[in-house]
C-alpha cells in the first residue's frame, strides 16, 4: 500500500550532480564558479550577531531587495527572494500551474521543471528545440502554457536565444513566461528589460553561479509588481535565512569583484573551447560557465568514466539526443589544464 498521491508515486525525482567528498577531485560537473565569493560576503557573515539567529529573518529579505533594486534599476516591489532559484521555480509552479493548467518548456533543458510539474500534477508539455537549438516559437505558442519556462542561456547546452526572439515569444503567449537566467552573468545580453516592460514576464536569477554562492542558496525573481504580489501568496513564510540575506546583499553590492570574476571565467571558457575543438571535441557556442562538448572517439560515456577514474568529474546525460556529449564546467586555469591533459591522452 502506498501513502503517496498517485502522481508522486509515479514521479521520478530530480537527480543532482555528484558531490564528491574527496577534496582532491577536480569538480567540473555542477557548474559552480571556480573562484571564491567576494571578501565582502565573508565579512558580512563574520558580523552576524547571535540575536539575528535567535529571531526570524525579515520575511521578504528587504535588505537584499533594496540593494538589488538599486543595481538593476527596478523597484523593490518588483523583486521576490527565495532559498535558491529552485525555490522561486517552485513558487511559480504552485502559483500558475496545475492539473488543468499546462506547464511548457523546450527540451532538453533543466530537468527540475518537469519534476516540479509532476509534483503539482500539472499538465507538462515538452517541446523539442529547433535545429541548432533555435527557439521553437510556433510550437511553444501553440502549447498554450499557463506558464512557459525558458532557460536562457540554456542548460545543458549553454546556448542563448536572442533578446528580440524572447520578446516576440512573451508578446505571443497568453500565460506567464519565466526566463531562467541562472547563467546570465556569463552571457552578452539579458532579458531584464522584458521584466520591466512586459506584464507576463518573470526573470529568475541565482547567486549560485556568478556570485560563487552555490552553497548558500539564494535566488530571486524580477517582474511586474502584480506578478510578484501574487507569488508572495505561495512562498514559504521565512524562505531566506538571516545569514543568506546578509551574504547575498554583500555579494550583489560588490559589482566590481563580480565583474572581475566574470571576466576570468569567460576568458577560460574561450581557451577551453579552443582546446576542445583542437582535440576533436567541439562544443556548442556557450554563453554560460560551461561547455557542452561532443565526443566521438572515445564516446561521451567512456570519456565521463575515464575522467572520473582520474579524479576529474564532468556531467554525462544518458538521454536521447544528448548522449554523445559531456557538459564541462569552466574551472580555474589549473583545473582546465589538468582536464585538457587528460583528454589529450585519451584522444591519443
Amino acid at each position: 500500500m502506498s501513502y503517496f498521491r498517485k502522481n508522486i508515486e509515479a514521479a521520478e525525482g530530480y537527480v543532482p550532480g555528484e558531490q564528491p567528498t574527496d577534496p582532491s577531485v577536480i569538480k567540473l560537473n555542477t557548474n559552480e564558479n571556480p573562484y571564491p565569493p567576494s571578501p565582502r560576503v565573508m565579512e558580512a557573515i563574520r558580523q552576524i550577531d547571535p540575536e539575528q539567529l535567535r529571531r526570524y529573518p525579515h520575511p521578504l529579505a528587504n535588505a537584499f531587495r533594496d540593494k538589488a533594486a538599486e543595481i538593476l534599476g527596478v523597484t523593490r516591489d518588483m523583486i521576490i527572494c527565495g532559498n535558491g532559484m529552485d525555490d522561486i521555480l517552485n513558487m511559480t509552479v504552485r502559483a500558475f500551474s496545475g492539473p488543468e493548467a499546462a506547464l511548457v518548456f523546450p527540451v532538453p533543458t533543466y530537468t527540475l521543471y518537469g519534476v516540479l510539474g509532476a509534483i503539482q500534477a500539472s499538465v507538462v508539455k515538452e517541446v523539442p528545440w529547433g535545429p541548432d537549438y533555435q527557439l521553437p516559437f510556433e510550437a511553444l505558442v501553440q502549447a498554450r502554457g499557463r506558464v512557459t519556462y525558458l532557460a536562457n542561456p540554456n542548460a545543458p547546452t549553454g546556448t542563448l536565444v536572442p533578446l528580440d526572439e524572447v520578446a516576440r515569444l512573451a508578446d505571443a503567449l497568453d500565460g506567464v513566461l519565466c526566463i531562467d537566467e541562472a547563467y546570465v552573468d556569463f552571457a552578452e545580453v539579458n532579458c531584464l528589460e522584458l521584466a520591466r516592460t512586459r506584464p507576463n514576464v518573470l526573470v529568475l536569477r541565482t547567486l549560485s553561479k556568478g556570485y560563487s554562492l552555490a552553497g548558500l542558496r539564494f535566488g530571486y525573481a524580477v517582474g511586474d509588481a502584480n506578478l510578484i504580489s501574487g507569488l508572495m501568496k505561495v512562498k514559504d513564510s521565512y524562505n531566506a535565512d538571516a545569514i543568506a540575506i546578509a551574504a547575498a546583499t554583500a555579494a550583489i553590492a560588490d559589482q566590481e569583484y563580480h565583474l572581475q570574476t566574470r571576466r576570468k571565467v569567460i576568458q577560460e571558457r574561450q581557451r577551453l573551447a579552443s582546446a576542445l575543438a583542437d582535440l576533436g571535441m567541439p562544443a556548442l557556442p556557450s554563453q554560460s560557465n560551461f561547455l557542452f562538448a561532443r565526443c566521438s572517439r572515445p564516446g561521451a560515456a567512456e570519456v565521463y568514466e575515464r575522467l572520473k577514474a582520474r579524479g576529474i568529474l564532468v556531467r554525462y546525460f544518458n538521454s536521447p539526443g544528448i548522449n554523445d556529449r559531456v557538459r564541462i564546467t569552466v574551472g580555474t586555469p589549473e583545473q582546465n589544464d589538468a582536464l585538457i591533459a587528460a583528454l589529450r591522452e585519451m584522444v591519443a
